[in-house]
């Protein structure tokens, strides 16, 4: 799988790295969708950015999403809550390609304020170099979270 549809989404505290994200992607090819914010507006939301990326990449218009706020952490909390989407917060090299090869995570979720623009770059390559295994213990573990969409089972009532 050769992935070329990127999308990218930042609020205030993300928006110079996103930036930086986007046209490094722009630069080796990639058709990056950018979903805002498209200025540093410090009074913006990132639910208002990363909902409609998250939406994008859970139906497919988007083979992978990079959302940006200030910490990283409310960009994930906002993402995962779209049915579909795999995001976390990611700072470190191996998390960036285990979390997609084990976890088939589809959106990496980064703090502007809190990862400098090198290390930045380096966990989205590692993110996007990235495949899913498909190994059988990772689609069952996968089914089980994707069921959790799905609501309460009658168990649980």
């Amino acid at each position: 799988m050769n992935l070329k549809r990127i999308g990218v989404a930042a609020d205030h505290g993300g928006f110079s790295l996103k930036e930086l994200i986007k046209e490094k992607l722009t630069g080796l090819g990639y058709e990056v969708k950018d979903f805002g914010a498209h200025s540093e507006e410090k009074t913006d939301d990132y639910p208002d950015f990363v909902i409609p990326l998250a939406r994008a990449v859970s139906r497919g218009d988007l083979e992978r999403g990079i959302a940006v706020c200030g910490s990283g952490v409310g960009a994930g909390i906002a993402a995962n809550k779209i049915s579909g989407v795999r995001s976390a917060l990611i700072t470190d090299i191996f998390s960036a390609h285990q979390g997609v090869e084990d976890d088939n995570m589809n959106i990496i979720c980064l703090g502007g304020r809190v990862v400098g623009p090198e290390l930045a770059w380096d966990l989205v390559q590692a993110f996007l170099n990235a495949r899913f295994s498909g190994e059988e213990r990772h689609r069952r573990r996968l089914a089980k979270v994707a069921a959790l969409e799905k609501g309460p089972s009658q168990e649980e009532l």
